[in-house]
């Protein structure tokens, strides 16, 4: 009886675990059947009013009139750039909730969208700069360059990576930059009407043509991401038992970071800075498959997608034949979401 009862646990671990791989398996198979139709809803529908036919019509014949020109000029790059956008951000905000064990985090914590803002102005400003695909590249370099400056702060002060300073190494740098640019932009209307366009993030107006150099660092981002998982699990014990582990702080911290910047400020310079967006999804991603991070940061990236082509389509459909921007509609998902989480850790607090 004995051998019989200890026989069977082993059988029933084993069944257990294969229904629970079996449901990851069903829950990203959901996922990508969403993000498929999100993105064929997305191509579908928008403020210029075509009915599905004269939009099949246009994808498959590319430059016969003014469907496919409609689709090609507009719905299909920003249905695409839009995939980008959410792969980036959620991932990047998976990796930053998951270094900072804050579940408040935000990528633009560590003065990406500042910098990325401030480029963008300068070259308007000092270069004379115009055009979306000059201002993807600057937003690019500045986003690099304050998230690196940020980092080089924290490591100046206190010899490492430790995620609290480094919040406040970027709060700070995100404050001084966003007070220069608030200067230049006050102080030339030409600079403060292309920023007013660019700060509040949207998928419109963008070509692939002048994202794709956003490509390579996304997928840089990525790859770091990847190759952090082990260290994200370990700390998710704590950096003493991280530590016990055999894992490098400083190390982990560092590829961390690089792929948190290089995912923040590809999606940037693609779309503006768009809020809340790698705060919400590390919640929903770790709802539906856990917090391991092999699983969460692929869930991270479906969850993205979904949540910014909803909110995109949205915009475009909710105010006739005007478009609420994506940046808007996720301001107005994210606030009360950020709300919502704040009171429930309080509440767990106390």
């Amino acid at each position: 009886m004995i051998i019989a009862t200890a026989s069977s646990r082993p059988a029933g671990r084993t069944r257990r675990s294969r229904s629970s791989r079996g449901a990851r398996a069903g829950v990203f198979a959901a996922l990508l059947l969403a993000v498929a139709v999100v993105s064929l809803a997305s191509v579908l529908i928008g403020s210029n009013r075509l009915a599905p036919d004269a939009v099949l019509h246009g994808l498959l014949h590319p430059g016969s009139g003014t469907d496919a020109t409609v689709v090609y000029g507009s719905r299909v790059p920003r249905t695409v750039i839009g995939l980008l956008v959410g792969v980036c951000l959620g991932v990047a905000g998976t990796v930053m909730q998951g270094h900072t064990r804050n579940p408040l985090a935000d990528p633009g914590l560590f003065g990406v969208s500042a910098g990325a803002g401030l480029a963008v102005v300068l070259g308007i400003v000092v270069l004379g700069v115009s055009g979306t695909g000059a201002s993807v590249g600057l937003a690019l370099i500045g986003a690099l360059l304050a998230s690196v400056t940020a980092f080089a702060i924290t490591i100046a002060g206190s010899g490492t990576a430790n995620p609290v300073p480094l919040a406040i190494a970027g709060t700070a740098v995100s404050a001084l930059l966003g007070a220069v640019t608030s200067f230049l932009t006050l102080a030339d209307r030409e600079s403060l009407r292309a920023y007013t366009l660019w700060v509040v993030g949207s998928l419109s107006g963008r070509q692939l043509d002048d994202v794709h150099g956003t490509v390579p660092f996304a997928v840089a981002g990525l790859v770091l991401a990847a190759l952090n998982t082990r260290a994200l699990d370990n700390l998710a014990l704590g950096e003493e038992l991280a530590r016990g582990l055999g894992e490098n702080l400083l190390l982990a911290r560092a590829v961390g970071l690089g792929a948190i910047t290089l995912l923040t400020a590809a999606a940037t310079a693609a779309a503006g800075p768009i809020a809340f967006v790698g705060l919400v999804v590390p919640h929903l991603a770790r709802a539906l498959v856990g917090s391991g991070h092999r699983r969460l940061l692929p869930a991270a990236a479906l969850v993205g997608c979904l949540l910014v082509l909803c909110a995109d389509v949205v915009g475009r459909v909710v105010a006739g034949y005007a478009e609420v921007q994506v940046g808007i509609v996720m301001a107005v998902i994210g606030g009360p979401f950020f709300v919502a989480v704040a009171r429930r850790r309080s509440l767990v607090s106390l």
